[in-house]
Order: structure tokens, then sequence, then C-alpha cells
């Protein structure tokens, strides 16, 4: 079968993978589409480590094929979103409805893959980039035949992350002031978040003014273009909240983003961290300026519980609450994945998606 591997050197699009039957509480998915999204570029440029050769990819789409022993809330035929959360759902933070932090979720990556006698690391307990994949039964979730596999695909993590983000981790309330700082993939979802959380003042900041349009789709009520010489970012957001935001999302990964989100704060306002910058890259903040109640904050994934928020998240956009078919820049078939990376890299698609024949 076809799929996206990298190998330490480059990522490359092979045709003969192999991917083992699904064990007791495991599925097997037939991919149908998935999202190419940044995290599987990190992978490639050495951001996030990651133990190789990898199947990549790690946000898709598909159906049932196969399920193994003890699995009932899914069943060969239905269509279903994958999360990457393969959390244990027994430990005190599953138990406690915080699956993301979930250790046994963490760092543990499987080999479900073999190409040519050589086992191959699934990647975010996913690897979407392949025709068939095994995924443990609480990352599948059912969802309605009706959604476009490329749009559905998009559910299991940037949708969740970004959304997430504002309902579960900020917990953005009706009248709040939000900041978003990156207008990427992530950086859209969080803004239809604020907007369907009732946000009453929306700030997108891009380095790039071709994304005004989208941002404005999505939620923004105001945009500022932050690569225009004249304007400093801080101070064109303060000419539109004075007193600064509630709250500010850094979408981008750059420590230098990172400081600005926390300068925009108002008295009590919180910086949400979800962007990716290298790893062990720092920020520094004046720390005075944190006794007025202000915080920083870590997310992972959304601080999301994906078989609620999955279904959730559907069910918006069936209701036309929650965008996803307008997320999706370009669809390439997986065949044409080099050419999908560099769009991605270089800004030029919200999300590319790649489909299986």
């Amino acid at each position: 079968m076809k799929g996206v591997i990298f190998d330490g050197e480059r990522p490359r699009v092979v045709d003969d993978l192999e991917v083992r039957d699904p064990g007791p509480g495991e599925v097997l998915v037939g991919i149908r589409a998935a999202g190419l999204c940044h995290s599987d570029l990190s992978v490639v440029d050495g951001t996030i480590p990651f133990p190789v050769p990898v199947v990549l990819g790690h946000e898709g789409a598909g159906v049932v094929e196969a399920v193994g022993a003890g699995v009932g809330h899914v069943a060969p035929g239905d269509h279903v979103a994958l999360s990457t959360l393969a959390n244990c759902g027994a430990c005190a933070e599953c138990d406690r409805g915080r699956p993301t932090m979930c250790r046994k979720a963490i760092g543990m990556p499987g080999r479900p893959f073999r190409r040519g006698g050589a086992e191959l690391f699934n990647f975010a307990s996913n690897s979407a980039f392949a025709e068939r994949t095994v995924v443990k039964a609480v990352q599948a979730v059912k969802i309605a035949e009706d959604i476009p596999p490329t749009s559905a695909a998009l559910l299991g993590c940037g949708v969740l992350t970004g959304v997430g983000a504002v309902l579960n981790r900020a917990r953005v309330d009706r009248g709040d002031s939000v900041v978003v700082i990156g207008t990427g993939g992530i950086g859209l979802n969080v803004l239809q978040g604020a907007r369907i959380a009732g946000a009453s003042a929306i700030v997108a900041v891009d380095a790039n003014p071709a994304k005004e349009a989208v941002a404005r789709q999505f939620g923004a009520t105001h945009f500022i273009d932050a690569s225009a010489a004249d304007t400093d970012s801080v101070k064109a957001v303060k000419e539109i909240l004075p007193t600064g935001a509630d709250h500010a999302f850094e979408c981008v990964g750059s420590t230098r983003l990172i400081r600005q989100a926390i300068d925009l704060l108002d008295r009590h306002g919180q910086a949400v961290l979800l962007g990716v910058p290298p790893a062990g890259a720092e920020a520094s903040f004046v720390v005075s300026s944190m006794y007025l109640d202000k915080s920083i904050l870590g997310c992972r994934y959304g601080s999301s519980r994906p078989q609620r928020d999955i279904a959730l998240y559907a069910r918006l956009y069936r209701e036309g609450r929650l965008l996803l078919d307008e997320l999706v820049t370009t669809v390439y078939p997986v065949e044409d994945f080099a050419k999908a990376a560099d769009d991605a890299h270089h800004g030029r698609v919200a999300r590319a998606v790649l489909t299986f024949a």
C-alpha cells in the first residue's frame, strides 16, 4: 500500500508498506483523506525529534475496515475521524477528563508498519499518510457519512487544537476580547473558536496581508498586517484594545511573538501558547507585569476530550456554525506530497489535504 515515510534524510512516497491486523482494543482504518499539518513538517526539519523510519501523518479520516476484540463503539463500514490521543482511559488524568495529560499516550510510538522486512514507527499514534493504519479504539470517533473526508480529516488536529484551546483551555466567555497571532491552520480555528464562544473583539495579526479575507471569514473583527514597515503590532492592537486583551493566542511558535502575546494582555489576561518553537527555546517576559493576575498557559492538543469534542465539532459543522470546507485550500493525491509540503512550508495554503484513491 502507499504511504509517506521519513527515514531521517528526506520524506518520500512509497507503495510497498504493510500494516498489521488490529489487536484487542484496536481499529484498522482505511484512510480517505489526511491534512498536512506543520507538525509533520517539523518532524522532517528536526523541530520535533522523532525516531525513524516513521510513517508520517496524524490528521485523518476514513472508514473502519476491521476491529479487534473488545471494540464496540465502531464497526466495519463506520466513517471515523481520528485523534492522536492513544490515552489509556484508566489513569488518574484520564479519569479526571484530561486525556491529553495521559502519560501512556506520550512518547511511546508503536511499530505497526513493515517495509521490506523492516519495522516502521507510527507518528503521533496515528500515521494518517498511509492507505491503512491501525489505531487504538479510543482514537476512532464515529462521524456522519455525509461529512466529506477532506473536511472531516481536519477535525482530528487543527480543529481540536484551535477551537479546543479557546473553549477548553482559555474558556473564552461572551464579550471577551481575543488576539490571535498567526492565521494559519491553527490560528483560523482559534478565530472561529472565539466567534463560537461569543467574543466581542477578535483581532487577527499576521505578516501576510493576503490572509485578511479568510481571517475575517473565520471570525476576525479586525486584522493587523504585521509585515507593514510602519506597523508596531503591539501598538496597533492597543489602538483597538486600549487596555489590552483578555486572551492572546500565539499560533506561530516564535519566542518573540510569545513575548508579544504576553505584552498584549489586559489585567487578568491569559496568553495561550499553541505554536511550537524549536526544542529548548526559551522566552522572556517582565515578571512584575504578571502580578496583575495575568497567566501564561501551555496547551496540548486543545486540552481536548476527542470522543466528546470531535462529535461536537462535527455537529456544529453540520449545523453551519463551524467551518471545515473553507479550511481546505488545496487537495492533492498522496503522490504529490512534495508539492503539498512545499505549498504548506511557504504559506500558500491554510490546509493542504492529501487523498488516497
